[in-house]
């Protein structure tokens, strides 16, 4: 290939290599997350990328001319199939597809990407890792939704989180359901309303970016455009009136409505199901959230973290939620013969890594290998028993695949790669049936220690 036709390394925007500390974070989360779901009483499900378009729907797209905008889709002979954007309609898919043979309250876990087609940046990707817990079922909603809460609590705990690092928010989209009711707001209005409200904290809205919002349109600070719910000034006056609502009690008696007052007294049974756990202080009502994706019924959960977030350029930017959910009435019933309600919460991994990686108050077992040299080749052999032992003894190792290389190139490359314990042997060694460990962490002049053979693995131990 000619010079100026050689390729440019890089990634499309909102996709990201991971390696290194971030990485093995990651893995520690994913260990941590699935030890609790399970724990918790969940099976494993795993589902394929694409789905037939149809059968998850259009439920994340704000632009109604453009339902599927939003996420991948492709044509797939006379059929459209699209990449997977949450894990909640493949499993609505999958139970009404075996619901006979599952049990009649199905917990299940899922821990797979998912591909979303906007805009990225600030801890948001087009390719992310998600990881679910759903509860599908006719069961206790007050205790499903306390179990969800204390899973909750009880991951990010484990994951190294502190109790004032992390707040669980949580409504119920009865109540704001009865208040549009209320408001004679009309159905095609309904979802812009709702959508507008799950804006109020989001960068650069606020009151006044909702109330514009809930106008004929808002002028964002690039010029763009985006339309409305065109309500009067009574229903926005009367939404904006219970965004400022912080209590339920409050909520309970500026709300009359028969739905709205339905939403309050199932908090308030979650409330007390989530009282006989340990966990009650960790969650607060918030009624400004609503959950922007439309198949949402009734309970509803957004878990924010409580401490400062940066960009790579050192600005604080709002990443938004780590754990968000809630329940679902009407997603498995869009399938013919099914009628199954279910609730369930997801965490945004990579979201939640993307925070945790600043804090550095997250202790990894990174378990380097152990590195060994190679002085000379006709030794090959004998490196590769010492090799073998250190191997044998559970001790991640490796040995150094260069032969031409010399010693001090042997070591600069263990010390690029943050190794810890080089083991040299040569001639004299070999001889006296010794080995030499190298420790790379030490003082220099003082770090080297000639040792008997059989003593070889027990030194390692002290030094990794």
């Amino acid at each position: 290939m000619n010079k100026e036709n050689k390729l440019i390394p890089g990634l499309p925007s909102g996709f990201e290599d991971r390696w290194d500390k971030k990485l093995l974070l990651k893995k520690k989360l994913l260990s941590v997350i699935e030890k609790n779901f399970i724990k918790f009483g969940a099976e494993p499900l795993e589902t394929p990328s694409f789905e037939i378009s149809e059968n998850i729907g259009s439920f994340l797209a704000e632009d109604e001319a453009n339902p599927m905008s939003d996420v991948f889709s492709f044509k797939d002979g006379d059929k459209s199939i699209t990449l997977r954007y949450d894990l909640s309609s493949p499993l609505a898919r999958f139970v009404a597809q075996n619901n006979q043979e599952l049990p009649s309250i199905y917990k299940r876990y899922a821990i797979q990407n998912v591909f979303r087609n906007e805009k990225a940046g600030n801890g948001r990707y087009r390719e992310f890792l998600q990881a679910d817990f759903d509860i599908v079922g006719n069961v206790s909603s007050s205790q499903a939704n306390a179990e969800l809460c204390n899973l909750i609590s009880a991951t990010l705990l484990e994951c190294g989180l502190k109790k004032d690092q992390f707040t669980i928010n949580v409504s119920n989209r009865k109540i704001v359901q009865g208040l549009l009711d209320e408001l004679q707001i009309t159905e095609d209005k309904q979802l812009k309303v709702i959508r507008a409200i799950d804006k109020l904290n989001k960068p650069g809205f606020g009151i006044k970016g909702v109330e514009d919002l809930l106008r004929k349109e808002r002028k964002d600070t690039s010029g763009a455009i985006t339309k409305g719910a065109d309500l009067n000034d009574k229903q926005v006056s009367k939404i904006l009136d219970y965004l400022k609502i912080k209590e339920l009690n409050e909520l309970k008696q500026n709300l009359k409505n028969s739905l709205s007052q339905e939403g309050i007294k199932e908090l308030e049974d979650f409330f007390e199901v989530l009282g006989y756990g340990s966990n009650l202080d960790q969650v607060k009502t918030n009624f400004t959230i609503v959950r922007g994706l439309a198949y949402y019924s009734d309970f509803i959960l957004e878990t924010n973290l409580n401490f400062k977030v940066t960009n790579n350029k050192g600005k604080e930017v709002d990443i938004g939620s780590i754990c968000s959910g809630g329940a679902y009435a009407k997603l498995i019933s869009r399938f013919k013969g099914v009628d199954i309600p279910g609730t369930g919460i997801s965490f945004g991994v990579d979201r939640l890594l993307f925070a945790l990686i600043q804090l550095e108050q997250i202790e990894l077992d990174q378990r380097k290998p152990v590195l060994v040299c190679v002085m000379d080749q006709k030794y090959l052999k004998n490196y590769y028993e010492i090799l073998d032992l250190l191997r044998q003894n559970n001790i991640n190792s490796e040995i150094f695949l260069d032969i031409k290389k010399n010693l001090s190139k042997q070591l600069t490359f263990a010390n690029k790669r943050q190794l810890s314990v080089a083991i040299i042997c040569g001639e004299n060694e070999f001889k006296d049936n010794t080995v030499t460990i190298k420790n790379l962490k030490g003082v220099k002049g003082e770090n080297n220690k000639t040792i008997p053979k059989k003593d070889l693995i027990d030194e390692v131990k002290k030094l990794i």
